[in-house]
């Protein structure tokens, strides 16, 4: 690695191997546009498919753009390894079928992305795997809804859009007793919050949202964190403990360790069984865009979290709003994680509920001049959407209310623009929401 500094602003701009381009000098990654590598001799070939040394063979499970990508951001969240693929939705499927098969479970947070619990409700359930959903609210919850077959734990640090943080030290360590890693979704903490520091044992993260930071690129990431015995307990984990019938039965809890010399046996099993056969692959373009995000992401992300306080200070003592979601303005034991696990600030996003339900909000929508009505989060621009009718509509109403989502929540994913002109939109979008409610009355 070319730093061992654990400074962010560092990492981001040199973590990792890549130093510049052995062939030409070049400073700046190179984007590596191609399928295929050539062998230095069918030795060396060999080695590379029995995985006795790690190389390039093909860009559907490898390329030296992504690498560099992949180390950046595997040195940026304290992991040993990473694994990067061609969506945020590719990364927490491939977190959880590198451990499950048909007939097993995990139980995940309630707090959740819309997109996450379809996929966990829907499409898992139809390959077999259960999701079971837990309220973070106490963690010994996680453990009543496990048996024998449950497989991982997980949640997202900072839940969109419910808000309120994960409890992740707490639920690692239970996990872990039981042979059972937490994944945690870092995708809208990346910088602030450090979930292996408190014991996950995975963290996945969206690449398209703030470390991309400019609404361009496609792209997930899988971080193998390298702290967890996945031998400890060999009936809790068969898939690292019984033999893989795709490398000559080799169990790969013992196999990868010894050849390889570090403990990344999931990112190994992610990347040779997973990304191999399923080829959700990233695509090298994007691997190059997203390092450009990486570069000032630091720098962004302070920017961001520091719009979205004033935006919430604003909303606050705003007529029409009934109440605000912001880390910062939690309260009790939601105060107290916020306070522990977000060590360099409380996000980038903030929700609010509007007076009038499911009318205000699509109306406030509506209203928008500057800030940007769209499908996404982590953008350097303002967006903002209304989840009842979009990213949660799909859900049942109990279900929203789980996750949640109210009829008139707002959810705000603030950007780098200048406060003024972020919270002078907001207010006219609600000043015009007073006004009709006026005029309807008179």
């Amino acid at each position: 690695m070319t730093t061992k500094s654990l400074n962010p602003e560092t990492i981001a701009l040199h973590g990792g191997s890549y130093r510049k381009d052995e062939s030409t000098n070049a400073v700046a990654v190179p984007i590596y546009q191609t399928t295929s590598y050539q062998f230095n001799s069918q030795e060396h070939a060999s080695n590379l498919f029995s995985l006795k040394e790690l190389g390039n063979i093909y860009t559907r499970i490898m390329n030296p753009t992504t690498s560099v990508l992949e180390e950046r951001i595997a040195q940026l969240e304290g992991g040993l390894a990473a694994v990067a693929v061609s969506s945020g939705q590719a990364a927490s499927a491939f977190a959880i079928q590198n451990l499950c098969q048909a007939g097993d479970n995990i139980v995940s947070s309630t707090d959740l992305y819309g997109g996450t619990w379809n996929q966990f409700e829907n499409t898992f359930k139809k390959l077999g795997i259960e999701v079971r959903f837990a309220d973070p609210e106490d963690p010994i919850t996680f453990v009543k809804l496990s048996d024998e077959k449950t497989r991982a734990f997980y949640a997202e640090t900072l839940p969109n859009p419910k808000l309120n943080v994960f409890p992740i030290e707490e639920v690692a360590t239970l996990g872990k007793e039981l042979g059972i890693p937490l994944i945690v979704d870092n995708t809208a903490a990346p910088i602030t919050c450090k979930p292996i520091k408190y014991g996950a044992a995975i963290v996945v993260h969206s690449l398209t949202k703030w470390i991309g930071g400019h609404g361009t690129s496609i792209g997930g990431i899988i971080v193998d964190g390298g702290n967890f015995d996945w031998t400890k307990k060999p009936q809790r984990q068969p898939n690292f403990n019984q033999p893989e019938p795709s490398y000559w039965g080799w169990v790969l809890g013992n196999v990868v360790p010894e050849v390889l010399g570090a403990n990344i046996t999931f990112a190994v099993r992610t990347r040779f069984v997973l990304l191999r056969d399923l080829g959700s692959a990233l695509s090298p373009i994007n691997a190059f865009n997203f390092i450009q995000g990486l570069e000032t992401l630091p720098i962004r992300f302070k920017k961001h979290q520091d719009n979205a306080e004033k935006v919430a200070k604003y909303l606050k003592d705003k007529k029409n709003v009934i109440r605000v979601i912001h880390p910062k303005y939690q309260y009790d034991i939601y105060k107290k994680r916020a306070e522990k696990y977000m060590e360099d600030g409380f996000g980038p996003l903030v929700g609010f509920e509007l007076e009038g339900g499911i009318e205000a909000g699509k109306k406030f929508i509506d209203n928008l001049e500057l800030i940007y009505h769209v499908a996404n989060i982590g953008d350097a621009r303002t967006l903002a959407i209304h989840p009842a009718s979009t990213t949660h509509s799909q859900l049942s109403s109990e279900d929203q209310l789980r996750a949640g989502v109210t009829p008139g929540y707002i959810r705000l994913s603030v950007g780098i623009e200048h406060i003024d002109d972020i919270i002078n939109d907001i207010d006219q979008a609600i000043n015009k929401l007073e006004n009709k409610v006026k005029n309807e009355v008179a």
